[in-house]
């Protein structure tokens, strides 16, 4: 009987502290004094407007860009998709925006350009080239404080 009474307290109050952790994590998720860095890395073709629209998601849910710094490394086989000339143009498009709206910067992985043989002509506008490769380039920003998304 003692250990009902116990399990049927604990039923009782687990769901509470469930709510209020919840409503910590929002609450914190929504503080408007604090601006979040993120980094999001893609280097997979079939990922690519997946990722994309994780950032339109991520910039949503934090109350808008003026709330979160957004870093986008591209290498890889990705990076095909963001040649002006022969690349995606629903994925150039969707990165404009968000370049423009958001703020996002778009960093590409000099390794994987000079492989594919391609210049910053080929790139979007606003591209930054990572002469020291797009993988180092994620370890700075994460020694930087930036949190480190792969979608």
């Amino acid at each position: 009987m003692l250990n009902r009474r116990i399990f049927m307290s604990m039923a009782a109050i687990l769901p509470g502290l469930g709510a209020a952790s919840a409503a910590r994590a929002a609450a914190a998720t929504k503080d408007s004094n604090k601006k979040h860095h993120v980094a999001y890395h893609v280097s997979e073709p079939g990922r690519v407007k997946f990722t994309l629209g994780n950032i339109r998601n991520h910039i949503n849910g934090v109350g808008g860009p003026e709330n979160i710094e957004i870093v986008l490394v591209v290498h890889g086989p990705a990076l095909k998709l963001f040649n002006v000339l022969s690349g995606d143009q629903t994925v150039l498009g969707k990165l404009a925006r968000l370049q423009k709206e958001a703020g996002v910067s778009f960093r590409a992985c000099g390794n994987t350009m000079n492989k594919l043989k391609l210049g910053m002509n080929d790139l979007p506008k606003g591209a930054v080239h990572l002469s020291q490769g797009g993988v180092v380039h994620l370890m700075e920003l994460q020694e930087a404080g930036f949190a480190y998304l792969r979608p």
